[in-house]
Order: structure tokens, then C-alpha cells, then sequence
């Protein structure tokens, strides 16, 4: 048996290098070759067999002609011998005994003495005495008779079919003729005999030829069988391990060179260029975690046989590709060496299947964890699955004693059961088919469980044990509470009849407020008429007062009499021209409130804007010394009603340098902001209170401060302003501190670059109660 077991390992170690050794690249003349060698040798064998029979054939029958010549040249000397030794007349048969002695010598021949007549006068051998002339023995029609010594020695057949060779010589004096007939069989007995030798050694020369072409006809035809089930063997082999994500190795150990199939190849995206990689090349390959071939070369060294590693090589791409290789270390009968021979197979989705399923466990583990109810999972042989934390606390289970695999048996018997105090009424009560139940308990503690137990698919099962006590007494609560909430609904049917009448109050007073609000409205919309008509009636003798005062303040008539009458004039003029100014204030918010403000919004540039703005203060500050600033990007236009726009700046501008102290500094600078343009007015001035800005722009709202009482105005120019600015969907914003300034903010829409030199459509001014709501809106502070 020891000896079989090796010779079978051997013959599976041949059988793989027989396969996995590669086929080498051949001649494509060479091959030709071959193929006709398959053909040329046999027919040169063929050949050779014959001329070989043939060469034969011809020096058999050259080898008879050869006797058959010799033996006629001998009969015909013989016979001219015979013919010079017999007396003319008186020979007789011991005379021809005399030449032709017995003896082997002349084996069948016969003398033959014939007279001019052509009758046998004797013979030696005798004759039979029916013949008696030369003719008879011949044969008719013979023709050594008539030709004689002419005719030499002739092959002649006799009438009884004996093949002989015959002579006939003339006696001299025309006594007659002598006549020698020798028998070709005994000739030729010598040259049968080799004959037969040599067609024997022939026929067993054509017997190895044939066997050798038949031979090599037939091992070519084997070894061509055997090339096309290589072939076809390999072709599959590599099938196969194409599609089953392996590759063949063979290492050489003895050589340092290895040999990979073309599926090796594939599997790692390379292409062959060599017939073999060497060993630092495929070593290169493997990556630096997980060792390298230096430490399988040394596993070898130490007699190991058996190769089973994972590791991972680098692809054609970059990337690491995970391989198993399992081989066998085998030796090569031819060269005496070690051979390593295996497959590699591709476990790339087996290592990443791996490692999602680890994390999968871990994730699973962490989350039955993290769970707050004790979770356990028997399998179906009533082993330990998997726990959690909160299931080995209530059953008093160390991690060591919960392992997984034990038996319930003995993990039950390593910890302690909970007691149970009582049961829920409802306890044991099981589902469909006996799969699971669940039940409560109450504990010694005075904790509530609820326990539910599942069949799982497998056959095993899964228990969980929830902590109820908080729903326990949440119950019980929720008990007294309903027992309060009946008594709650009792007094809410009472309250029921308390609210209808409470709610027909209400809807009495909603009636009046209705009614209230109608008229209020109304008193609104009379107090804007009102003011309109009473400002249009005030402006008529104001304009004479006006106009009266300018011209005595002028003297256009001549000299008042005395200096105090032109300073009493001044100050007729200027207290009408603050009221007229006044006037056309109440005028304005009285137009806006009434909605009968038409703007036509255009672009126009904001440095022509700001300018026409600028010029009826600019005596203003020069009295006061106060330098104004004009920041306007070059090219900037505003999208704006030209004589509102003047309005809103004006009123800016001028309350800029009204509560800016002497030699103090206005700034005027504008931006585009996205689809927004933004103005800003900013001053030095005495600033305002953080508390008072939210009561900014309302109508008739003024701060009330020392500023108040030393500066003249009606309060109503920043309300107009706040509701021309939102008349052209912008905003306005102040920002100010006491004692360093305010900056004030418009924000307007910018025109867009397909309408920047066309009439917009026009804008009707907002509802009434829109300026003290959007003066609400301007209290917050913005950024300068």
C-alpha cells in the first residue's frame, strides 16, 4: 500500500505539471514540417520496401540468368568437346559413358549421338525405346537439328514439359551430330535454395518495416489525438478556471521562476509577455500587510508540503485583489527540482461578504446592546445564541457564564431565576399555533415584565423581557385620571351653559366693534379731506402773506420809515414760509393717505439725483460750515420717480443738517447690492435714542428730547419719506447713537439691463394705515 500510495502521488504530480506546463510557442514552419513528416516517413518506409523487393527481385533473376548463361556456355563447349572426342563410326554407348562420367557434376544431362539421318545412333543416359530420332526428343518443330552448331546452346521445353537446356554440334565429315541436353531443375536447385533465403530475409526486413511504419503511423496518430486532447483538456481547464475565478501556479523552487495560466492573467487584468515571471516580479505583487513569498520559500525549505494562504496582489488597475492559494509542493522527475503547484482563487466578494457580515454582526450585537428590554436567542438544540447586558442582570449571568454554545441547562443553572410575586390574569396566553406568548409578571422587587417568547424559522427561539413598570403606573395613573377627567367633563357641561351666554356677549360686541371701526374709518377718510382742503384753503393767504412780506421787506414801494418794519416783514415771511412748508407736508401725507399719489418710476443716473437734491441746501451748510460728501459709482442708476426721488433725498438731506451741529460732516454714498440699490445718508451729528428709533416715521411723531424743543419741524418728512420709499418697493432703515450720528438706508430695486432706459408702469400709493405700520418695521438698526 505505501508503494501504491507513492506511485499515485506521483502519477497526480506529473498530471499536473502535464497541465499546467505550458505549451511553447512554436515555428509555424516547424509545425508544417512535422505534419509532413507524419506522411513522408511512411511513404519513405513504403518506398524503401520496395526498391528493396525490387533490387531483390533483380539479383534473383539476375543471379538465374546468370547460372542459365553459364550453364549454355558450358553445354556448347561441352557439345563442340563431345563432338571432336566421338570416333566417326564406331562409337558406341560406353564411348559417351566415357565423356559424360557418372558424377554430380553433370546432375540430369544426357548425350546424345545422332546420325545424318537424324535417328539416336546412342545415348547416355539411355533413352526409352519409343524415341528414336532426335525430333522425338526435342519435339517437332525444333529447331537444333536444322541450325546446329549455329544455334548454340537454346532453353528448350521437351513433350513431356521438362525444361532443358540443349546444344547440337556437326561430327566432322557430316558423320552425324552430337546433341547435349541438360535439365534446368538441377541447375537451379542451388539458386532456389538462396532464393528462399533471401526472400525469407526480404519478407522479414518488409515485416519490421511495416511494423515500424505502422508503428509511427500509429504513435503519430496518438501522439496527434493526445496534442488535440491537450488542447482541448487545457482549453477547458482554463474554461473552468476563467469561470471559476481561479488561476493555476507553478513554481519552480529550484529555478526562482513561476508560471501562470492565462485565468491568472485574466483574474488580475495583466497579459502575458513572458512564458515565465520571475520571482521578485510576482513578489513585487503581493501586498506588504500580508507577508510575502520569501516566507513560503523558507515554509518550503523546512520540508512544508502543504501551501493554504490568503493574501492579496496588485491588479492591473492599482487595486488589491484577494486571493487564496492552496497548493502542493511536487517533484519533477525530469529535472530533480521542487515544484509548487496549486491554483489561486479570487475571494474579493467572499473577504467583502466577510467583513459586511462581521460588521453586520457587530451592528446587530450593538443594537440587541443598546436595546432596553433583555433580549436572548436559543437556537434549536436549546443552545445559547446571543444575549445582552440587561438578560444576564436579571438572571445574575456573568459575561463567562452567557457564552455562546452552552446549553439553557447550564446557563440556567449558573444563574439565579428572578421570584415572581404574581402574574398578570392574562399570563401564558399563547397565539396560533403554539409559536409564541407573551405574559406579565410582577417581581419580588415590585418591577412588571412583560415576557414574550417567538419560535424562530430555524426551530429555535427568541425571548424579550420589557420593564413595564413605568406603563404599570402610568395605568394607574391614567385610572385617577379618568376618574377626575368624569368629574373635569361634569363641570365643563356646566361651564358649557356659562360660555353660550359668554359667547352671545361677544358676538354683540364684535357687532358694535364693527360698527365702531366702520365709522372710525370714516372719520379717517374725512380727517384726510379735511386736512386737504383746509391745506388748499391755507395756502391762498399764506402766498399773499408771503408775498406781501417780500415786497415790504424788499421797500419795492419805497422806505417802511424805520429798520425794525423791515426785520417785523423777515419774520412774517419766514413764519409763512415754515407754515406754507408745513402745509404742503400735510398736504402731501394727506394726498398718500388718500391713495391719490401717481408715481412714474424710470432709471435715472443717482449722481443727477443726488445733485438736484444737494442744491437747495447747499446755503444751509455753508452757513453752518458742515462739508458735504457724494460717494456715487460711475454709470449707477436708479430706478425711481425723478420728482419723488428728489423729495425723498431732500427730506434726508435736509434732516441730516438740521441735527448736525456747526462744521460737522453729511455724507451721500450709493451701491448696487444684487438686484437692490442701496442710498445711504449718513451724518455726525447729535444722533437718536435706541429707545425712541421704534417710533420713528409715524405721522406727526417727533422724539421728544432737547433736540425736539431746539429745532422746528412738523414731524411728518420722514413719515413722507418711510411711504415714498415703500411706494417704490423699496425700504427704509436708521441706525443712529446719541452724540456720534445716524445713518439712514433706502433700499430701492435696481434696473434690470433690459428696461434700464424705459417708463416702468406706474405705482399707486399703499393703503392708509401703511405708513405707521412700516414705521414700526424701520426701528431696526442697519449696517452703515
Amino acid at each position: 500500500m505505501p508503494e501504491a500510495g507513492s506511485a499515485s502521488f506521483s502519477a497526480r504530480a506529473d498530471s499536473s505539471l502535464t497541465v499546467s506546463w505550458p505549451m511553447r510557442a512554436r515555428d509555424p514552419r516547424l509545425g508544417q514540417a512535422e505534419r509532413w513528416l507524419r506522411y513522408a516517413v511512411p511513404g519513405t518506409l513504403a518506398m524503401f520496401l520496395a526498391c528493396l523487393v525490387g533490387l531483390a527481385a533483380l539479383h534473383i533473376q539476375g543471379q538465374r540468368a546468370e547460372i542459365l548463361a553459364g550453364a549454355r556456355a558450358e553445354i556448347e563447349g561441352f557439345a563442340r568437346l563431345a563432338a571432336r572426342a566421338v570416333a566417326p563410326a564406331g562409337t558406341v554407348a560406353s564411348d559417351l559413358q566415357t565423356l559424360l562420367p557418372e558424377s554430380g557434376r553433370y546432375p540430369g544431362r544426357r548425350l546424345l549421338l545422332v546420325r545424318p539421318d537424324t535417328r539416336i545412333a546412342a545415348a547416355h543416359p539411355p533413352l526409352p525405346a519409343d524415341l528414336t530420332t532426335l525430333a522425338q526428343v526435342l519435339g517437332d518443330g525444333e529447331p537444333l537439328s536444322s541450325l546446329g552448331e549455329r544455334a548454340g546452346a537454346m532453353a528448350l521445353e521437351l513433350p513431356g514439359g521438362e525444361s532443358v537446356l540443349a546444344a547440337v554440334h556437326s561430327l566432322p565429315g557430316g558423320a552425324g551430330q552430337v546433341a547435349v541436353l541438360q535439365p534446368v531443375e538441377p541447375l537451379l536447385r542451388g539458386w532456389s535454395a538462396r532464393t528462399r533465403d533471401q526472400i525469407v530475409l526480404i519478407a522479414a526486413a518488409a515485416l519490421v518495416i511495416v511494423g515500424v511504419g505502422l508503428a509511427y503511423g500509429l504513435q503519430t496518430r496518438q501522439a496527434a489525438r493526445a496534442d488535440r486532447a491537450r488542447e482541448q483538456i487545457r482549453g477547458r481547464l482554463e474554461t473552468a478556471l476563467r469561470r471559476g475565478a481561479c488561476g493555476l501556479w507553478d513554481w519552480d523552487v529550484a529555478r526562482g521562476r513561476i508560471y501562470w495560466s492565462d485565468s491568472m492573467y485574466s483574474l488580475l487584468g495583466y497579459r502575458r509577455q513572458h512564458e515565465y515571471l520571475s520571482f521578485g516580479d510576482v513578489n513585487g505583487l503581493v501586498h506588504p500587510d500580508d507577508g510575502d513569498l520569501y516566507s513560503l520559500a523558507r515554509g518550503l525549505a523546512a520540508n512544508q508540503t502543504f501551501i493554504d494562504h490568503a493574501f492579496r496582489m496588485r491588479g492591473a488597475d492599482g487595486a488589491y485583489v484577494w486571493l487564496r492559494a492552496r497548493a502542493e509542493v511536487v517533484a519533477d522527475a525530469a529535472d530533480g527540482g521542487r515544484h509548487l503547484v496549486g491554483i489561486a482563487t479570487d475571494i474579493s466578494e467572499q473577504r467583502a461578504l466577510e467583513e459586511t457580515n462581521a460588521a453586520a454582526d457587530m451592528r446587530l450585537r450593538d443594537a440587541v446592546e443598546a436595546i432596553s428590554e433583555a433580549f436572548v436567542l436559543w437556537d434549536t438544540g436549546n443552545r445559547l445564541v446571543l444575549c445582552n447586558s440587561k438578560f444576564r442582570h436579571l438572571h445574575a449571568l456573568s459575561p463567562e457564564d452567557a457564552q455562546a454554545g452552552r446549553s439553557y441547562m447550564d446557563v440556567m443553572g449558573r444563574g439565579v431565576l428572578p421570584q415572581v410575586r404574581r402574574e398578570s390574569p392574562d399570563a401564558g396566553r399563547a397565539l396560533i399555533g403554539m409559536t409564541s406568548r407573551t405574559f406579565e409578571a410582577e417581581l419580588a422587587d415590585g418591577r412588571w415584565l412583560q415576557i414574550s417568547e417567538r419560535r424562530t424559522k430555524d426551530g429555535g427561539y427568541v425571548s424579550v423581557g420589557t420593564d413595564i413598570t413605568s406603563l404599570k403606573r402610568n395605568q394607574e395613573q391614567l385610572l385617577a385620571s379618568e376618574r377626575e377627567l368624569i368629574e373635569t367633563v361634569k363641570d365643563l357641561k356646566r361651564s358649557r351653559r356659562t360660555l353660550e351666554l359668554q359667547t352671545q356677549q361677544l358676538a354683540d360686541l364684535a357687532e358694535r366693534y364693527l360698527d365702531q371701526k366702520a365709522a372710525a374709518e370714516a372719520a379717517s377718510q374725512a380727517k384726510s379731506e379735511f386736512l386737504a382742503n383746509m391745506s388748499h384753503e391755507l395756502r391762498t393767504p399764506l402766498n399773499a402773506i408771503i408775498g406781501f412780506a417780500d415786497v415790504m421787506e424788499n421797500a419795492v414801494l419805497g422806505p417802511l420809515g424805520t429798520p425794525r418794519y423791515t426785520e417785523y416783514c423777515r419774520d412774517i415771511r419766514e413764519s409763512g414760509s415754515h407754515l406754507l412748508s408745513m402745509i404742503d407736508d400735510i398736504l402731501d401725507m394727506a394726498r398718500l393717505e388718500a391713495r391719490r399719489v401717481r408715481l412714474d418710476p424710470r432709471a435715472i443716473c443717482a449722481e443727477t439725483a443726488i445733485a438736484a437734491a444737494l442744491a437747495p441746501v447747499e446755503a444751509a451748510a455753508r452757513e453752518k460750515a458742515i462739508t458735504i460728501s457724494v460717494d456715487v459709482p460711475q454709470g449707477l442708476d436708479l430706478l425711481a420717480d425723478p420728482n419723488a426721488m428728489q423729495q425723498i433725498l431732500a427730506n434726508l438731506i435736509q434732516n441730516a443738517l438740521k441735527f448736525t451741529p456747526a462744521g460737522g460732516q453729511v455724507v451721500v454714498r450709493a451701491r448696487r447690492a444684487g438686484t437692490r440699490t442701496h442710498l445711504f445718508v449718513e451724518d455726525n451729528g447729535i444722533g437718536i435714542p435706541r429707545s425712541d428709533l421704534a417710533r420713528l416715521g409715524r405721522p406727526f411723531t417727533q422724539v421728544e428730547t432737547q433736540m425736539t424743543r431746539s429745532h422746528k419741524g412738523s414731524g411728518l418728512g420722514l413719515a413722507i419719506t418711510r411711504s415714498m420709499v415703500e411706494l417704490h418697493g423699496g425700504s427704509l432703515r436708521i441706525r443712529s447713537e446719541v452724540s456720534v450720528g445716524t445713518i439712514v438706508l433706502v433700499r430701492l430695486p435696481a434696473p434690470s439691463a433690459e428696461r434700464s432706459d424705459q417708463t416702468l408702469p406706474e405705482v399707486s400709493a399703499p393703503r392708509p394705515v401703511a405708513a405707521a405700520r412700516t414705521g414700526r418695521r424701520a426701528a431696526r438698526p442697519v449696517a452703515a
